[in-house]
């Protein structure tokens, strides 16, 4: 399914429950970091190799948070009239400038901290 796929389910999904009035952006917004919230918690207090490999069951509840957090995602940004694949590749445009793959490679600084 695609993201405009899922756009268009969801409006449905949200219009046959009447939910568009609990939908408002600060609201989505709340209900995302919520779910990613519920994300991290499948990963606390796994070392970095176990969180690389996640029992079935773990990884099924890591999946069903993903869903969440991509629902609320699509939606906040239907909400604010956002393309949301327009904006990741924007951002990421942003990032190749910050983080020059010859000058970080290899590092996790944040981009203020190169010279």
């Amino acid at each position: 399914m695609s993201l405009d796929q899922l756009r268009s389910r969801l409006r449905d999904f949200v219009r046959a429950r009447d939910w568009e009035k609990f939908h408002a952006p600060k609201n989505l917004a709340m209900a995302l970091t919520v779910e990613a919230a519920e994300l991290l918690e499948q990963f606390q207090w796994l070392t970095p190799e176990e969180s690389r490999e996640l029992p079935e069951k773990s990884k099924a509840a890591v999946e069903d948070e993903i869903g969440d957090v991509l629902i609320y995602l699509v939606r906040l940004c239907d909400e604010l009239g956002i393309d949301a694949e327009a904006a990741a590749g924007r951002k990421l445009e942003k990032n190749e400038l910050k983080y020059p793959a010859e000058l970080v490679r290899g590092q996790a600084k944040k981009y203020t901290d190169y010279g």
